[in-house]
């Protein structure tokens, strides 16, 4: 699969103040709100967001994401994907990289060409930001680059520790191989925290 030019930002902050057409809510599979991520998009939100999802919803499967208006965000919209519960078993991983699959699916469906993710399962749900960073940035890129359509995907992380480890699953993922004298030269440009990332 040839690269496209792939648009990942990296940044720390508050993703309810994200500017992006879209954010991503880490939500339960019963979208009734919570604490984290969660709690914040509802509290900022409004009420308009959870009134959209008793509406058209009954809940979302673990691993699938659900598109509602963005209420009082500056966002547009916002997808609700559902991350696992971490358990250490491998049905974890891929769980978690459909969350993010789904959610970019939606962005697609609807035209959305900015959003904005949170770290997904991180929190509350456990799973170890070491692992799960380099599925969110892997099944991301990989999908940007069939679809280029989507011009920025912006991951907006709570903290330095979260930070770091997207950005180090990132420069792992795009780092070329030690060249050699007979490996020619295949530089790429990785520009994060906040900037652009072109590969």
């Amino acid at each position: 699969m040839k690269d496209s030019c792939v648009k990942i930002e990296f940044v720390k902050g508050d993703i309810t103040e994200a500017d992006t057409e879209a954010i991503g809510n880490a939500a339960n599979s019963r979208l009734a709100g919570g604490g984290g991520v969660d709690g914040a998009v509802h509290r900022k939100g409004g009420p308009d967001i959870m009134k959209e999802l008793k509406k058209k919803y009954r809940g979302c499967p673990t691993g699938n994401a659900v598109i509602t208006s963005g209420g009082k965000l500056k966002a547009k919209y916002v997808i609700h994907a559902v991350g696992p519960v971490y358990s250490g078993k491998s049905k974890d991983a891929e769980l978690l990289a459909n969350a993010y699959r789904s959610s970019l699916k939606l962005c697609t469906k609807h035209g959305i060409r900015s959003i904005s993710f949170p770290s997904i399962s991180t929190g509350v749900y456990g799973y170890p930001v070491e692992k799960a960073a380099p599925i969110a940035v892997n099944t991301t890129r990989n999908y940007l680059n069939q679809h280029p359509e989507i011009e920025l995907v912006r991951f907006v992380l709570f903290d330095d520790r979260t930070l770091q480890a997207y950005q180090e699953a990132y420069s792992s993922l795009v780092s070329p191989p030690l060249e050699t004298p007979s490996q020619p030269s295949n530089k790429k440009e990785l520009r994060t925290h906040g900037h652009r990332v072109k590969v």
